[in-house]
């Protein structure tokens, strides 16, 4: 039965791709057409996934209504958000807030820039975990140990000159991180993309999400970006208080 759930569950990432037919979906799971027909169907009763005319299945709209329910079942994602709102509408930048879950971190919402430049970032997708901002606050805070078996365990793409070349380097960022509170990512993804980031802690201090503000060059600095890090960790810390209960909901801006 596992090994059913595992198979099944194996297409959703393949048809997140795009379309694909019976034999693309067989031949990924290295199994008889049959056996693949099987587990298409039994998504498709659930709304999972989509035939479409010509044959090829599409992931259903089911599953993209039951990822908007989780979003917004997010507690933080609801509390935060006003906050992201209005320091959006102060400084005019594009705004995230992150969490990490199952060695990923995620973008669960985004405040898009006022400016016509756009950053390529999406609720749901995963952030460039060994550069963002977001990602160093969110790993900074998991134990030492588990921070050093997670960093052996990633790879270290060089996106640009400025990203994290490997483990040790990660490491070593992690505890500047994890050690001042905040964290950058000048450069590191997009040569031309900035971020300051700070965290938001839970009731016991631990760090439940991560929130940033980005921009690109030609919009504004590194060194402009970088005036905002006391106004984006004001922010940071009003939803931290919000969400643990300490203090009640205020405007930070």
């Amino acid at each position: 039965m596992s090994q059913t759930v595992d198979r099944a569950l194996s297409i959703l990432p393949l048809l997140a791709e795009g379309p694909a037919d019976l034999g693309r979906v067989a031949d990924r799971l290295g199994v008889h057409k049959s056996t693949a027909l099987r587990l298409l169907r039994t998504l498709h009763e659930h709304g999972l996934v989509y035939r479409q005319s010509d044959q090829r299945y599409r992931l259903g709209a089911r599953l993209f209504a039951l990822a908007q329910e989780a979003v917004e079942n997010l507690d933080i994602r609801e509390i935060a958000h006003p906050h992201l709102v209005r320091l959006n509408e102060h400084c005019g930048h594009t705004v995230h807030l992150a969490v990490y879950e199952e060695n990923e971190v995620l973008y669960i919402d985004k405040v898009e820039s006022r400016y016509p430049v756009r950053m390529y970032s999406r609720i749901g997708k995963p952030v460039a975990i060994t550069v963002a901002a977001v990602a160093k606050l969110c790993l900074a805070d998991l134990p030492e140990a588990e921070r050093r078996v997670l960093a052996e365990k990633l790879d270290y793409p060089l996106y640009t000159p400025r990203s994290t070349p490997n483990a040790p380097a990660f490491l070593k960022e992690l505890a500047r991180v994890r050690e001042q509170g905040w964290a950058t990512d000048l450069g590191g993804h997009e040569e031309s993309i900035n971020c300051v980031a700070a965290p938001i802690r839970g009731t016991d201090g631990r760090v439940v999400a991560a929130m940033s503000v980005s921009a690109p060059n030609v919009v504004v600095t590194a060194d402009e970006l970088l005036t905002l890090l006391p106004l984006v960790r004001r922010t940071a810390d009003a939803i931290s208080g919000e969400y643990s209960g300490r203090t009640p909901a205020k405007d930070t801006v």
